[in-house]
């Protein structure tokens, strides 16, 4: 079952600056893949020369590993989704790097513009869309490393755009 609730209840530690941790080369905890996410989303020489964008499916590229993790860039054309779906066992981040994305849940929709961060953890549901008329591109921190993603056949919340 998935619930904003524990965000409600103690609001979103990536509103919080000052409480996450800074990157580590082996990142252990939730603030510190947090960390790591921004780290490389800040340093463009690191992903900005292999984006790529394809129109007739999501590009992505596995762009770093490490002991019980891994890092995916993705771009997304207007237009192109990821499927309402969950990653099985694996939590994850989700920055968007340039553009903007839509995330939609059973319960909510969110824009997400660039430098917007999501935490998830496993078996959250959700529905990623570039409803925009301009590319997205994002990088996804995933650990464990993602070995599925079930796809759903559920609706999402209708489109209203929460901050």
């Amino acid at each position: 079952m998935n619930s904003d609730s524990d965000l409600q209840i103690a609001g979103d530690i990536l509103e919080v600056p000052h409480l996450l941790q800074p990157p580590r080369e082996h990142p252990a905890t939730v603030s510190e893949f947090v960390g790591l996410a921004r780290s490389i989303a800040a340093d463009r020489s690191q992903w900005e020369h292999l984006v790529q964008y394809d129109a007739t499916s999501r590009w992505y590229h596995r762009l770093r590993t490490g002991p019980g993790y891994e890092v995916w860039l993705l771009s997304w054309v207007p237009g192109q989704g990821s499927g309402l779906h969950d990653h099985g066992r694996s939590s994850g981040v989700l920055t968007v790097l340039e553009g903007a994305l839509t995330e939609r849940t059973e319960r909510d929709t969110r824009a997400l513009g660039a430098g917007s961060q999501r935490v998830f953890a496993p078996g959250y549901i959700h529905e990623v869309v570039n409803d925009s008329l301009e590319p997205a591109v994002s990088l996804h921190v995933y650990y464990p490393g993602l070995t599925e993603m079930p796809m759903h056949s559920a609706q999402c919340a209708p489109a209203v755009v929460t901050a």
